[in-house]
Protein backbone atom coordinates (compact mmCIF):
# COMPACT_ATOMS: atom_id res chain seq x y z
CA UNK A 1 0.00 0.00 0.00
CA UNK A 2 2.53 2.45 0.63
CA UNK A 3 4.25 1.88 -2.25
CA UNK A 4 1.14 2.91 -4.26
CA UNK A 5 1.62 6.68 -2.52
CA UNK A 6 5.29 6.92 -4.49
CA UNK A 7 4.83 8.66 -7.52
CA UNK A 8 7.11 7.69 -10.55
CA UNK A 9 10.72 8.25 -10.68
CA UNK A 10 11.53 11.11 -13.79
CA UNK A 11 11.84 9.05 -17.21
CA UNK A 12 14.76 9.78 -19.61
CA UNK A 13 13.91 12.03 -22.18
CA UNK A 14 13.60 15.80 -22.95
CA UNK A 15 14.89 18.41 -19.36
CA UNK A 16 12.31 20.62 -18.56
CA UNK A 17 13.26 24.64 -18.65
CA UNK A 18 15.34 25.90 -15.78
CA UNK A 19 13.07 27.45 -13.29
CA UNK A 20 12.57 31.49 -13.52
CA UNK A 21 12.34 33.85 -10.49
CA UNK A 22 9.39 35.86 -9.34
CA UNK A 23 8.94 38.40 -7.29
CA UNK A 24 7.93 38.28 -3.62
CA UNK A 25 4.46 38.62 -4.20
CA UNK A 26 2.32 35.62 -3.35
CA UNK A 27 0.01 33.51 -6.13
CA UNK A 28 -3.08 31.96 -4.26
CA UNK A 29 -4.30 28.64 -5.83
CA UNK A 30 -8.20 27.94 -4.78
CA UNK A 31 -9.82 24.92 -6.16
CA UNK A 32 -9.59 21.06 -6.20
CA UNK A 33 -6.72 19.00 -4.63
CA UNK A 34 -7.02 15.25 -4.55
CA UNK A 35 -5.18 12.09 -5.57
CA UNK A 36 -5.61 10.59 -9.47
CA UNK A 37 -5.59 7.42 -9.46
CA UNK A 38 -3.84 6.26 -12.40
CA UNK A 39 -2.64 2.55 -14.08
CA UNK A 40 0.82 3.34 -12.52
CA UNK A 41 -0.27 4.23 -9.01
CA UNK A 42 -1.85 7.02 -7.45
CA UNK A 43 -0.54 10.47 -7.90
CA UNK A 44 -1.41 13.58 -5.94
CA UNK A 45 -3.10 15.73 -8.54
CA UNK A 46 -5.99 18.19 -9.17
CA UNK A 47 -5.58 21.34 -11.02
CA UNK A 48 -4.57 24.12 -8.81
CA UNK A 49 -2.17 22.10 -6.85
CA UNK A 50 -0.47 21.13 -10.17
CA UNK A 51 -0.10 25.12 -10.94
CA UNK A 52 0.67 25.35 -7.34
CA UNK A 53 3.65 22.39 -7.46
CA UNK A 54 4.91 24.05 -10.60
CA UNK A 55 4.84 27.29 -9.70
CA UNK A 56 7.06 26.88 -6.77
CA UNK A 57 9.32 24.59 -8.78
CA UNK A 58 9.46 28.46 -10.65
CA UNK A 59 10.69 29.84 -7.57
CA UNK A 60 7.08 31.81 -6.86
CA UNK A 61 5.50 32.44 -3.65
CA UNK A 62 2.19 30.21 -4.02
CA UNK A 63 -0.53 29.19 -1.84
CA UNK A 64 -2.91 26.97 -1.75
CA UNK A 65 -6.88 27.30 -0.57
CA UNK A 66 -8.57 23.65 -0.67
CA UNK A 67 -9.66 21.25 1.27
CA UNK A 68 -9.02 17.69 2.24
CA UNK A 69 -10.78 14.99 4.44
CA UNK A 70 -9.34 13.74 8.21
CA UNK A 71 -8.37 10.61 6.47
CA UNK A 72 -4.96 8.46 5.50
CA UNK A 73 -5.76 10.12 1.95
CA UNK A 74 -5.71 13.83 3.43
CA UNK A 75 -2.30 13.09 5.44
CA UNK A 76 -0.79 11.72 3.01
CA UNK A 77 -1.49 14.77 0.70
CA UNK A 78 -0.81 17.48 3.34
CA UNK A 79 2.76 15.29 4.03
CA UNK A 80 3.57 15.31 0.20
CA UNK A 81 2.44 19.16 0.06
CA UNK A 82 5.20 19.73 3.50
CA UNK A 83 7.60 17.55 1.75
CA UNK A 84 7.67 19.98 -1.38
CA UNK A 85 7.43 23.12 0.63
CA UNK A 86 4.75 24.06 -0.15
CA UNK A 87 2.33 25.60 2.69
CA UNK A 88 -0.67 23.81 3.85
CA UNK A 89 -2.14 26.66 6.31
CA UNK A 90 -5.17 27.40 3.99
CA UNK A 91 -6.08 23.55 3.53
CA UNK A 92 -9.18 22.72 5.62
CA UNK A 93 -9.56 19.68 6.95
CA UNK A 94 -12.80 18.52 7.10
CA UNK A 95 -14.51 15.39 9.28
CA UNK A 96 -17.20 14.43 7.56
CA UNK A 97 -16.38 14.76 4.18
CA UNK A 98 -13.35 12.04 2.53
CA UNK A 99 -10.39 13.37 0.27
CA UNK A 100 -11.34 13.29 -3.44
CA UNK A 101 -9.87 11.02 -6.05
CA UNK A 102 -10.39 10.56 -9.12
CA UNK A 103 -10.16 7.55 -11.78
CA UNK A 104 -7.83 8.51 -14.85
CA UNK A 105 -8.16 6.27 -17.66
CA UNK A 106 -5.24 6.96 -20.34
CA UNK A 107 -6.14 6.34 -24.31
CA UNK A 108 -3.76 4.75 -26.63
CA UNK A 109 -1.83 8.20 -26.97
CA UNK A 110 -1.78 8.84 -23.16
CA UNK A 111 -4.54 11.17 -23.33
CA UNK A 112 -6.87 10.69 -19.95
CA UNK A 113 -10.50 10.73 -19.44
CA UNK A 114 -11.47 10.94 -15.83
CA UNK A 115 -14.92 9.90 -13.24
CA UNK A 116 -14.67 12.54 -10.61
CA UNK A 117 -16.01 11.30 -7.04
CA UNK A 118 -18.37 13.88 -6.10
CA UNK A 119 -19.49 15.05 -2.72
CA UNK A 120 -15.82 14.97 -1.20
CA UNK A 121 -13.83 17.60 0.96
CA UNK A 122 -13.06 19.83 -1.70
CA UNK A 123 -16.33 20.58 -2.82
CA UNK A 124 -16.41 22.64 0.66
CA UNK A 125 -13.46 24.80 0.76
CA UNK A 126 -13.81 27.67 3.56
CA UNK A 127 -12.02 30.79 3.36
CA UNK A 128 -10.89 31.59 6.70
CA UNK A 129 -9.25 34.64 8.04
CA UNK A 130 -5.53 33.15 6.77
CA UNK A 131 -6.95 32.73 3.28
CA UNK A 132 -8.72 36.31 3.09
CA UNK A 133 -5.69 37.89 4.87
CA UNK A 134 -3.26 35.92 2.10
CA UNK A 135 -6.09 37.21 -1.21
CA UNK A 136 -5.48 40.71 0.35
CA UNK A 137 -1.98 40.53 -0.76
CA UNK A 138 -2.03 38.77 -3.83
CA UNK A 139 -0.21 39.26 -7.02
CA UNK A 140 -2.78 36.69 -8.80
CA UNK A 141 -5.43 34.18 -7.92
CA UNK A 142 -5.69 31.34 -9.94
CA UNK A 143 -8.82 29.24 -10.33
CA UNK A 144 -10.61 26.79 -12.47
CA UNK A 145 -13.88 25.80 -13.61
CA UNK A 146 -14.18 22.23 -11.86
CA UNK A 147 -14.38 23.46 -8.09
CA UNK A 148 -17.08 26.02 -9.36
CA UNK A 149 -19.34 22.82 -9.35
CA UNK A 150 -20.65 23.57 -5.30
CA UNK A 151 -22.60 26.36 -4.49
CA UNK A 152 -20.23 26.53 -1.93
CA UNK A 153 -17.58 27.18 -3.68
CA UNK A 154 -18.63 30.04 -5.76
CA UNK A 155 -19.41 31.49 -2.87
CA UNK A 156 -15.69 30.97 -1.64
CA UNK A 157 -14.37 32.20 -4.74
CA UNK A 158 -16.72 35.64 -4.76
CA UNK A 159 -15.15 36.12 -1.25
CA UNK A 160 -11.80 36.04 -2.69
CA UNK A 161 -12.23 37.81 -5.51
CA UNK A 162 -14.16 40.78 -3.57
CA UNK A 163 -10.93 41.14 -1.09
CA UNK A 164 -7.65 40.54 -3.76
CA UNK A 165 -6.03 43.81 -5.06
CA UNK A 166 -7.27 45.84 -7.94
CA UNK A 167 -4.69 45.55 -9.91
CA UNK A 168 -3.86 41.41 -9.02
CA UNK A 169 -4.59 38.87 -11.82
CA UNK A 170 -7.60 37.51 -11.99
CA UNK A 171 -6.84 33.61 -13.57
CA UNK A 172 -9.32 31.32 -14.70
CA UNK A 173 -8.04 27.97 -16.28
CA UNK A 174 -11.02 26.72 -17.65
CA UNK A 175 -11.64 22.91 -17.34
CA UNK A 176 -14.88 21.16 -18.97
CA UNK A 177 -15.33 17.71 -17.76
CA UNK A 178 -18.97 16.93 -18.46
CA UNK A 179 -21.02 16.68 -16.63
CA UNK A 180 -19.47 19.30 -14.78
CA UNK A 181 -19.71 21.92 -17.85
CA UNK A 182 -21.91 24.95 -17.37
CA UNK A 183 -20.83 26.96 -19.88
CA UNK A 184 -22.90 29.75 -18.24
CA UNK A 185 -21.65 29.36 -15.44
CA UNK A 186 -17.77 29.64 -17.48
CA UNK A 187 -18.82 32.71 -18.80
CA UNK A 188 -19.66 34.67 -15.78
CA UNK A 189 -16.28 33.57 -14.58
CA UNK A 190 -14.38 34.61 -17.62
CA UNK A 191 -16.30 38.54 -17.40
CA UNK A 192 -14.31 38.28 -14.41
CA UNK A 193 -10.86 37.56 -15.86
CA UNK A 194 -7.38 38.61 -16.40
CA UNK A 195 -5.98 35.45 -17.60
CA UNK A 196 -7.82 33.09 -19.84
CA UNK A 197 -6.53 29.61 -20.12
CA UNK A 198 -8.66 26.90 -21.94
CA UNK A 199 -7.96 24.68 -24.83
CA UNK A 200 -8.47 24.58 -28.49
CA UNK A 201 -12.30 22.57 -28.20
CA UNK A 202 -12.90 24.91 -25.06
CA UNK A 203 -12.56 27.99 -27.02
CA UNK A 204 -14.06 26.43 -29.61
CA UNK A 205 -16.97 25.90 -27.70
CA UNK A 206 -17.49 28.63 -25.86
CA UNK A 207 -16.89 31.05 -29.12
CA UNK A 208 -19.94 29.59 -31.15
CA UNK A 209 -20.48 25.88 -30.00
CA UNK A 210 -18.07 24.52 -32.73
CA UNK A 211 -15.50 22.13 -32.69
CA UNK A 212 -12.09 22.03 -32.72
CA UNK A 213 -10.01 22.76 -35.69
CA UNK A 214 -6.44 23.77 -36.69
CA UNK A 215 -6.14 27.33 -37.29
CA UNK A 216 -9.11 28.63 -35.96
CA UNK A 217 -7.66 29.51 -32.51
CA UNK A 218 -6.58 33.10 -33.05
CA UNK A 219 -9.82 33.76 -33.98
CA UNK A 220 -11.53 32.10 -30.85
CA UNK A 221 -9.18 34.14 -28.77
CA UNK A 222 -9.81 37.27 -29.89
CA UNK A 223 -13.58 36.71 -29.84
CA UNK A 224 -13.40 35.69 -26.34
CA UNK A 225 -11.40 38.28 -25.24
CA UNK A 226 -13.49 41.06 -26.87
CA UNK A 227 -16.83 39.14 -25.46
CA UNK A 228 -15.28 39.31 -22.44
CA UNK A 229 -13.14 41.81 -21.73
CA UNK A 230 -9.63 39.64 -20.61
CA UNK A 231 -6.48 41.33 -21.27
CA UNK A 232 -4.82 37.99 -21.76
CA UNK A 233 -6.48 34.70 -23.76
CA UNK A 234 -4.05 31.38 -23.99
CA UNK A 235 -5.26 28.68 -26.44
CA UNK A 236 -3.71 25.57 -26.00
CA UNK A 237 -3.96 22.83 -28.37
CA UNK A 238 -1.85 19.89 -27.35
CA UNK A 239 1.07 18.28 -30.18
CA UNK A 240 0.33 20.79 -31.82
CA UNK A 241 1.36 23.75 -29.89
CA UNK A 242 -0.11 27.08 -28.07
CA UNK A 243 -1.51 30.83 -28.65
CA UNK A 244 -1.34 33.62 -26.25
CA UNK A 245 -3.21 36.87 -26.98
CA UNK A 246 -2.08 39.74 -25.08
CA UNK A 247 -3.94 43.34 -25.82
CA UNK A 248 -4.40 42.44 -29.67
CA UNK A 249 -1.32 41.25 -30.44
CA UNK A 250 -0.96 37.60 -31.40
CA UNK A 251 1.81 34.72 -30.55
CA UNK A 252 1.77 31.15 -31.77
CA UNK A 253 4.61 28.68 -30.80
CA UNK A 254 4.36 25.38 -32.01
CA UNK A 255 4.63 21.92 -30.29
CA UNK A 256 7.93 19.60 -30.27
CA UNK A 257 7.21 15.81 -30.83
CA UNK A 258 7.86 14.07 -27.70
CA UNK A 259 7.63 10.56 -26.45
CA UNK A 260 4.60 10.97 -23.92
CA UNK A 261 4.06 8.80 -20.69
CA UNK A 262 0.87 10.36 -20.27
CA UNK A 263 -0.45 13.82 -20.36
CA UNK A 264 -2.41 14.28 -16.80
CA UNK A 265 -0.95 17.96 -15.41
CA UNK A 266 1.12 19.01 -18.66
CA UNK A 267 -1.48 22.16 -19.08
CA UNK A 268 -1.49 22.96 -15.37
CA UNK A 269 2.69 22.75 -15.65
CA UNK A 270 1.87 24.83 -19.18
CA UNK A 271 0.20 27.67 -17.01
CA UNK A 272 2.28 27.79 -14.33
CA UNK A 273 5.51 28.79 -16.65
CA UNK A 274 3.40 30.73 -18.61
CA UNK A 275 1.87 32.57 -15.13
CA UNK A 276 5.59 32.52 -14.10
CA UNK A 277 6.85 34.54 -17.03
CA UNK A 278 4.32 36.98 -17.24
CA UNK A 279 4.61 37.89 -13.75
CA UNK A 280 8.72 37.67 -13.53
CA UNK A 281 9.15 40.20 -16.60
CA UNK A 282 12.46 38.58 -17.81
CA UNK A 283 10.88 37.73 -21.03
CA UNK A 284 8.86 38.97 -23.81
CA UNK A 285 5.19 37.03 -24.11
CA UNK A 286 6.62 35.12 -26.86
CA UNK A 287 9.47 34.21 -24.91
CA UNK A 288 6.74 33.29 -22.07
CA UNK A 289 4.94 30.47 -24.04
CA UNK A 290 7.84 29.12 -25.42
CA UNK A 291 9.04 28.22 -21.94
CA UNK A 292 5.43 26.84 -21.07
CA UNK A 293 5.27 24.68 -24.16
CA UNK A 294 9.09 23.78 -23.45
CA UNK A 295 7.84 22.56 -19.60
CA UNK A 296 4.42 21.17 -20.56
CA UNK A 297 5.54 18.46 -23.06
CA UNK A 298 8.10 17.91 -20.50
CA UNK A 299 6.08 16.71 -18.28
CA UNK A 300 4.02 15.18 -20.93
CA UNK A 301 7.11 12.55 -20.69
CA UNK A 302 6.67 11.89 -17.28
CA UNK A 303 4.38 10.16 -15.07
CA UNK A 304 2.01 11.62 -13.20
CA UNK A 305 1.32 15.46 -12.93
CA UNK A 306 4.29 16.76 -10.37
CA UNK A 307 7.58 14.71 -11.40
CA UNK A 308 10.47 16.43 -9.90
CA UNK A 309 12.58 19.42 -11.37
CA UNK A 310 14.88 22.14 -10.02
CA UNK A 311 17.33 24.98 -10.85
CA UNK A 312 19.28 22.61 -11.62
CA UNK A 313 18.16 20.70 -14.13
CA UNK A 314 20.11 21.51 -17.72
CA UNK A 315 17.59 22.95 -20.21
Amino acid sequence: MVGAFLSAMPRAGPTPPVPMTVSSPRILCFGEILWDFLPAGLFSGGAPLNVAYHLHRQQAQVQLLSAVGRDLLGDELLRRLHHWGLSTETIIRHQGLPTGYVVATLGTGGDASYEIVPSVAWDQILVETEGLRAAMTARALVFGSLAQRSPFNRAALDRLLAVIPAEAWRVFDVNLRPPHDDLELVRHLADRTTLLKLNAAEAARLHDGGAETPGREEADARTLASRHGCRIVCVTAGERGAGLLREGQWHWKSGQKVAVADTVGAGDAFLAALLAGLLGGQLDDAGCLARACRLGEWVATQRGATPFYDASTPV
